[in-house]
């Protein structure tokens, strides 16, 4: 199964490929969306090179999952993600994936976040029949956090990484929220 088009309201997720390469130069360039990943700075041109090859090499680690570039109206407002899991602590590959979502910043606050991730949860449970999906970040990232519980995830672990050079909060730990696809069903039928 090749990475599908998929779409909301409001969004259209296409695969990413080359011709997203300058959308992702542009997010990954505002330190503000950068604030909690990595070494919490803006990335420059030939560091988002690299990481375009590795987003676009994960399309093809496990079917249907991969990198998606979100547009409204035709114009990119940032990029979806459902990744197989990459470290031990994830737990198993099989049935499973990473949820994960960057906006640019001038399309924050829109619902955008949760509107595109509830799809890929969607895609992910229907068409691919993941048996859980799952996301992480820093603890303190309270709007990510939030939107990981508007779209029906739960709260499943805080833990600790060793960072190299850790970012302000690091010492609160990364989260871990996750729903099953059972608890999907359940979410999307309105009962608790």
């Amino acid at each position: 199964m090749s990475q599908a088009t998929l779409r909301t309201d409001r969004i259209t997720l296409v695969p990413l490929s080359d011709e997203h390469l300058e959308h992702e130069i542009e997010l990954d360039a505002d330190p503000e969306v950068m604030r909690y990943l990595g070494n919490g700075r803006a990335r420059s041109r030939e560091e988002v090179e690299v990481l375009h090859r590795r987003r676009l090499a994960v399309a093809s680690r496990v079917a249907g999952l991969g990198f998606w570039a979100g547009l409204v109206d035709g114009e990119f407002v940032g990029w979806w993600i459902l990744e197989p899991p990459t470290r031990t602590d994830q737990g198993p590959v099989e049935g499973q994936a990473e949820l994960g979502y960057r906006l640019l910043r001038r399309r924050w606050r829109q619902g955008l976040a949760s509107e595109g991730a509830r799809e890929l949860m969607r895609h992910g449970f229907e068409d691919l029949r993941l048996t859980r999906i799952f996301a992480e970040t820093m603890a303190v990232n309270t709007a990510s956090r939030a939107t990981m519980s508007a779209i029906g995830m739960q709260h499943t672990r805080t833990f600790h990484m060793d960072w190299e050079d850790p970012l302000p909060g690091s010492h609160l730990g990364e989260v871990e929220y996750a729903i099953s696809r059972e608890q999907w069903l359940a979410h999307r039928a309105g009962t608790p």
